[in-house]
């Protein structure tokens, strides 16, 4: 007879309530446990907090299942680093890791030395901002956090170039390009490629950017690897790549930001005697802001929230992401319809972006916006 049950112990193990013979997969590993009466005895096969098959009534007689040389009746005879049968992202160490297989993660072999570098090193010039602070300098930094985390790459890289969620003129979507490698984000063709192929399989296992990874990966270790799990940059933007003036600017993304840095100290010292504060404010604080708030988009709105709509991913809505990256923290409404240009779909549901368009389409630079069709549950 064949009958499955729940089976699962104090220590993570598999229960061991049968008589007679069976086979038990516990912490320690396979082990089997023979009936050296004929009677009959079970074997149980199980992960815990499983579902178990269990045989039952199967002869489990020295005649049919000998005992092998040297072992005792419960000696395990699979190591334990084998792991549960139905559990295909379990430790190969014996405990439980919490993690995928193949899961990615950031070594020497796979860091992007130069993006890590620059990335810490904006970091470490957020230290000096104190000690340079001006009120011109923290304007200037909240002007450029607009201009080119909110038109550069919430409005820009995002809803238009990823999801063409409306059409504008060239020369706009052009100069709303070079605002996005402002931020140093990498540039267009790299941006669009990962995030549509984080759409097509988010929160699964090519995911380049998934919490599922861990919180810290989807964060921020992911954009220091050479290779981010899933990536395949040529067919998800294949459109961007037959712009020619397109690639290059993807080709020389980092030119704006470094001429940006030399026009901000020199501009900063001419008319404040500043320089160097509207470098470290207008550079470095800014870029690390537009950073943190880029990815809470990708690691908080996939773990903290609420849902509007019952995706098959974990994408949720947050007010404070939403609030730190002009509306893109409404994110479980963004991902129910992809192409959509607002995200907000509640009256509080405030959305500065999709506000952005529209106001753009009163003056003849967006047409074509793509409306939210799905009601909000």
């Amino acid at each position: 007879m064949v009958s499955a049950r729940r089976v699962e112990d104090a220590d993570g193990g598999i229960a061991d309530n049968l008589t007679g013979g069976g086979v038990d997969l516990g912490a320690g590993g396979l082990s089997i446990r023979p009936n050296w009466g004929g009677k009959g005895g079970a074997a149980t096969f199980a992960a815990p907090g499983r579902w178990s098959l269990c045989l039952r009534e199967l002869p489990l007689s020295s005649s049919t299942l000998p005992r092998p040389v040297g072992l005792s009746a419960v000696d395990p005879i699979v190591p334990a680093a084998v792991p549960p049968f139905d559990a295909p992202g379990a430790s190969t160490t014996g405990e439980e890791s919490g993690s995928h297989a193949g899961e990615p993660r950031l070594t020497l072999a796979n860091v992007d030395w130069v993006t890590a570098l620059a990335i810490a090193l904006l970091h470490a010039a957020c230290v000096a901002a104190p000690f340079v602070f001006t009120w011109s300098g923290l304007a200037v930094a909240v002007a450029l956090w607009v201009l080119t985390g909110g038109l550069g790459i919430c409005l820009c890289y995002h809803r238009l170039l990823t999801h063409r969620s409306f059409k504008t003129h060239k020369w706009v979507e052009y100069a709303l390009t070079v605002l996005g490698t402002m931020t140093f984000q990498g540039g267009p063709l790299r941006w669009v490629s990962v995030h549509r192929i984080h759409h097509k399989h988010s929160d699964h296992d090519e995911d380049p950017h998934s919490p599922k990874h861990g919180f810290n990966w989807s964060h921020v270790l992911w954009t220091m690897a050479a290779s981010p799990k899933g990536e395949d940059r040529a067919p998800a933007a294949k459109d961007l790549a037959r712009d020619p003036v397109m690639v290059l600017i993807d080709r020389w993304h980092f030119v704006p930001q470094v001429a940006l840095g030399a026009v901000l100290f020199g501009l900063g010292h001419w008319l404040a005697g500043a320089g160097l504060s509207w470098l470290v404010w207008g550079v470095a604080v800014r870029t690390v802001f537009v950073f943190h708030a880029t990815w809470f988009v990708n690691s908080a709105s996939h773990t903290w929230g609420y849902r509007n709509y019952a995706t098959d991913d974990d994408s949720k809505n947050n007010w404070w992401v939403a609030l730190l990256s002009f509306g893109e923290g409404w994110h479980n409404n963004h991902h129910a319809e992809q192409r959509a240009a607002a995200h907000g779909r509640r009256w509080f549901e405030v959305d500065l972006t999709y506000l952005t368009i529209r106001a753009m389409a009163l003056v003849g630079l967006a047409w074509d916006i793509v409306p939210a069709e799905k009601p909000a549950r």
